[in-house]
C-alpha cells in the first residue's frame, strides 16, 4: 500500500463510486470490486480472482475512465471481445472501446487505429497473437496506455506452453509498452495457478484479490461408463431432460457435431461451436445461444469463456476434462442466476488416455535445436520472432513456443528491442538439453492435472469438498448437493465427510511447505479424509494417503524455512 491516509482512500472510492454510478448505472460496488479498484487506481499490479458472473470486468472499465491513458485489455476469443465491447454503456457519456483483430479489413483497422491515436476510446481490445505484432505495440506505445488488463488470466498457464504460446509473450510485451501496472482477471485459478500467472505476467509485487470458489447451487454429479455406447446415450437423455438451456463440453469437434445433430434429431433447437467453423458460423451459434434461440450448443472448450448468460441450467462433460481448473471454469457458466443448476461428468477409464495425449504436445528436439541454432548464427545481429521464423523456415507459432522453453531454461533472452540473443556460456546442444527437460516438466505437469480429474470422478467422498480444496479452499463436508453425499446419507446414515477422523488429520495443513524423499519440494493443498493431495514442483499432483506416511518416517516432512526442515508427526 502507498503513504496515503484514510482521507485520500476515502476520496479515491468516492470518485468510483460516482463514476460507476454515472456512467455505467451501477448505484453500489461490492466491497471486494471496490477494493480491487483502489488498487488499480494506486497503480498496482493486481491479480483478481472472482467467480464468474461476479463484476469483474468492472475492476478495469471503473477505473479506467479515471486513469490518464487508454487501457489495453488482452482477451483470447473474439466472440468474448465483442460481448465485453456491447456490454459497455453507449450515449455522450459512454466509454469508447475497439477490437484490434483479424475480422477488421485494412480500413477497419486504420479507423480504429485513428480512434486510439485521437484519443476517442478508453479500452482497446486485443488477442496476445495481435500484442505480439511489432506494427501494434508500436500504435499502442504512442498511445502510452496507463493499464494491462489480462482477461481469462487463467490461460497464461493453461495455453502459454501448448496452444497459445503468444501468451507467454505478454510479459515482454508490456515492457515494450513502457512497462504500465497489469491486472490480471480469472474466474478460477488454485493457488499454484496464480503463482504461474504472477510469474509468467512478470508482475511486480502484486496485490491479490481472491474470493471465495463455493457454487452452492451447481449440483455435482458424475457417471461412470464402460462404454462409448452406452456414454453417448446418457449423455444425451441428460442434455434432453435437463431444464433449458445448457452446454455440453465434448472432447473434439467431430463429436460437437455429432452430440449437436442427435439433439437436433430428438427435436431440440441444438448448434454446434468448435474452432474449425467459419467465424459466421461461430458468431451465429454463439448469438443465438444469447438471444434464447437454442436449447443446447454442444462444443469444444472455448465456447463460453466470459459468456453474459445467467439462466444457463445444466453443463454436461461428454468426457474428463485436462484438469479440475477447465472443469470448474466451465461448470461455473451455469446456475449465475442464483437458482438451481445442474453439472454432471460423464467419464471413462479410457478417457485419461486420451487427455494425456492432449497433455503431451510440445516442440520437438528438432525445431528446438533448429531455433536455438538460429539465435546462435544471429549473435551479432539479433533477430526478433519474425526475423527466427524466416531463418528456419518455421512456422511462427512453432517458434515462439521454442523460444519460450528456451528463455524457461534460462539458454535465451529476449530484450527490449523484441530480439532474441542466447545467454552467454550456453551452448547449443546444452540449451536444447534444458529446453527438453522443461518440456518434459510441463508434460508430468500437464498430466497429473489430468490424474486429479480422474481422482475427483472417482473419489468417494463429498465432491464439492475435494473441488473446493484443489482450489485451497477449506470445506467441511457434507455439501447435501452432490451425488456422493445423497448416496452415503441415504444409504448407512453417515454422509460423505463423517468418517473416522484419521489419527495425522491435520499434520499437514493445506499451504504447508512440504518435502518429498523422491519427488522433493512441494505444497500441500488440501486433505480428505485419510488422504492429502500436494502439487510438488518436479513431478506435479499427487495423492498421498496418511496411512503410507505413518508407516515411514521420512517420506514426507514440513519444511519450515528455505533450508530447514522439519519431521512430519512421525518423524
Amino acid at each position: 500500500m502507498t503513504g496515503e491516509g484514510t482521507p485520500a482512500r476515502g476520496r479515491r472510492a468516492g470518485r468510483l463510486r460516482e463514476t460507476a454510478a454515472e456512467v455505467f448505472g451501477w448505484e453500489e460496488l461490492r466491497p471486494e470490486q471496490l477494493t480491487a479498484m483502489e488498487w488499480v487506481l494506486e497503480g498496482r499490479d493486481c491479480l483478481v480472482v472472482m467467480p464468474t458472473g461476479s463484476g469483474k470486468s468492472a475492476v478495469y472499465q471503473v477505473p479506467g475512465l479515471l486513469l490518464s491513458g487508454p487501457v489495453v485489455v488482452v482477451s483470447p476469443l473474439l466472440a468474448l471481445q465483442r460481448d465485453q465491447i456491447a456490454g459497455l454503456p453507449g450515449g455522450d457519456r459512454g466509454p469508447g472501446a475497439v477490437a484490434v483483430n483479424s475480422d477488421l479489413g485494412a480500413a477497419g483497422t486504420e479507423e480504429a487505429w485513428a480512434a486510439v491515436r485521437e484519443g476517442a476510446v478508453r479500452y482497446v481490445y486485443l488477442s496476445p497473437e495481435q500484442l505480439a505484432k511489432d506494427e501494434v505495440v508500436e500504435r499502442l506505445t504512442e498511445a502510452r496506455p496507463a493499464l494491462v488488463v489480462v482477461d481469462e488470466a487463467q490461460c497464461v498457464s493453461s495455453w502459454g506452453h501448448d496452444f497459445r504460446p503468444d501468451y507467454l509473450r505478454l510479459a515482454q510485451a508490456v515492457r515494450r509498452l513502457g512497462r504500465p501496472p497489469v491486472l490480471a482477471l480469472t474466474a478460477t485459478a488454485a493457488p499454484p495457478v496464480r503463482q504461474d500467472i504472477v510469474e509468467r505476467l512478470g508482475m511486480d509485487r502484486p496485490r491479490q484479490l481472491v474470493t471465495g470458489f463455493d457454487r452452492p447451487g451447481i449440483r455435482l454429479e458424475v457417471r461412470r461408463h464402460l462404454g462409448d455406447d452406452e456414454r453417448r446415450a446418457r449423455v444425451l437423455e441428460d442434455a434432453a431432460a435437463a431444464p433449458k438451456p445448457g452446454i455440453v463440453y465434448a472432447a473434439t469437434r467431430k463429436d460437437s457435431e455429432s452430440y449437436a445433430a442427435e439433439l437436433a434429431s430428438l427435436g431440440l433447437a441444438a448448434g454446434a461451436y468448435h474452432a474449425g467453423l467459419r467465424a459466421a458460423e461461430r458468431r451465429r451459434v454463439h448469438e443465438a445461444f444469447l438471444s434464447g434461440d437454442l436449447d443446447v450448443v454442444v462444443a469444444t472448450s472455448a465456447f463460453g469463456m466470459g459468456i453474459d448468460k445467467e439462466n444457463v441450467r445444466f453443463v454436461l462433460h461428454a468426457s474428463l476434462p485436462g484438469s479440475l481448473d477447465a472443469y470448474y471454469q466451465e461448470i461455473g457458466r451455469c446456475g449465475r442466476d442464483g437458482e438451481a443448476a445442474l453439472a454432471v461428468l460423464h467419464y471413462r477409464t479410457e478417457d485419461t488416455g486420451m487427455q494425456a495425449y492432449f497433455s503431451s504436445r510440445t516442440p520437438r528436439p528438432q525445431t528446438v535445436d533448429a531455433v536455438v541454432r538460429a539465435v546462435h548464427a544471429r549473435r551479432d545481429a539479433p533477430a526478433d520472432l519474425d526475423g527466427l521464423r524466416r531463418d528456419t523456415d518455421l512456422s511462427r507459432a512453432r517458434v515462439t513456443a521454442a523460444v519460450n522453453l528456451l528463455e524457461e531454461a534460462d539458454a535465451v533472452v529476449t530484450d527490449a528491442s523484441g530480439a532474441v540473443r542466447p545467454v552467454p556460456g550456453t551452448a547449443p546442444s546444452r540449451a536444447v538439453r534444458r529446453a527438453v527437460d522443461t518440456a518434459e516438466a510441463h508434460k508430468r505437469m500437464d498430466r497429473s492435472r489430468v490424474d486429479m480429474a480422474r481422482a475427483y470422478a472417482e473419489t468417494t467422498g463429498c465432491r464439492r469438498r475435494f473441488l473446493l480444496g484443489y482450489f485451497g479452499e477449506e470445506y467441511e463436508a457434507p455439501c447435501g448437493n452432490c451425488d456422493v453425499c445423497d448416496a452415503q446419507e441415504s444409504g448407512d446414515g453417515r454422509a460423505a465427510g463423517d468418517e473416522d477422523r484419521h489419527p495425522d488429520a491435520g499434520a499437514y495443513p493445506p499451504g504447508a511447505a512440504v518435502r518429498h524423499g523422491e519427488w522433493g519440494r512441494g505444497t500441500v493443498l488440501s486433505e480428505d479424509g485419510d488422504r492429502i493431495t500436494v502439487l510438488f514442483d518436479e513431478v506435479g499432483y499427487r495423492t498421498l494417503a496418511l496411512d503410507a506416511l505413518a508407516a515411514r518416517d521420512d517420506l514426507l516432512t514440513v519444511v519450515t524455512g528455505p533450508d530447514e526442515n522439519r519431521p512430519g508427526p512421525h518423524g
